[in-house]
């Protein structure tokens, strides 16, 4: 490292002295600091002015998830919620396509039994498919069961399993419904409350209290609970 020292400061040193000098460059060092923190101060505001804060728009989000379930969540940048969504969506197609597929089954077996009891049709036979293997194997006797009451309370059972998985099929339905608008609603509140600030500080406190005598009532004693957040 070289020092070059100019002719000027040297003129200042033999007229002067060292202590004028030394004082000079002292208070020089102490103003350095000071210019290199006012830098990193500026340099800093520069960084956080360049942030960009994400903020959902309720009516944007609303709008995503009532075109499709799911896309709201997805806008509002809660990806965690997607496998609740879809997941409860499968199940219920689940419930609404077997319950509708069994409803239809039982239907048709119910409406084929009573033809084939008035005699209108017996070539209607699907109602059989829901008998055990051994009523199959001798006609005569099936014809005769079939007509019998044990026959009609067989017709009245497929008829209350139709009723039960329709019943079930439309419920499937009417939760589906529900959860489409549970998204939709999920979506609004969360772009809502994206921004709700809620401090970290959360306390509680529990005081007496005196409650003051009133026309209804005597002087009581109690508890007050004060909960922070």
């Amino acid at each position: 490292m070289t020092i070059f020292v100019p002719f000027s400061t040297l003129t200042l040193i033999f007229k002067y002295g060292l202590k004028p000098i030394i004082l000079l460059i002292f208070s020089s060092l102490l103003l350095i600091p000071v210019n290199l923190h006012a830098q990193e101060e500026e340099v800093v505001v520069v960084k956080n002015d360049s942030i960009v804060s994400f903020s959902p728009n309720p009516t944007r989000a609303i709008l995503y998830s009532a075109i499709f379930p799911g896309l709201g969540q997805m806008y509002n940048r809660k990806y965690w919620k997607l496998p609740i969504v879809y997941g409860g969506f499968l199940g219920c197609a689940y419930a609404i396509s077997w319950n509708g597929s069994t409803y239809n089954g039982y239907k048709q077996a119910y409406h084929d039994i009573q033809l084939y009891r008035d005699g209108t049709d017996t070539s209607a036979k699907s109602w059989q498919n829901y008998l055990p293997y051994s009523f199959k194997q001798d006609p005569d006797y099936l014809n005769t069961w079939v007509h019998s009451s044990s026959g009609e309370n067989f017709a009245n059972n497929l008829k209350r399993a139709k009723d039960f998985h329709r019943r079930n099929r439309d419920l499937s339905i009417i939760v589906t419904a529900g959860l489409y608008a549970i998204c939709m609603i999920d979506a609004y509140v969360d772009a809502q409350l994206f921004e709700f600030d809620m401090s970290d500080d959360l306390s509680m406190k529990i005081d007496p209290v005196i409650f003051e005598p009133s026309p209804v009532q005597a002087r009581s004693f109690g508890l007050q609970c004060s909960i922070w957040f």
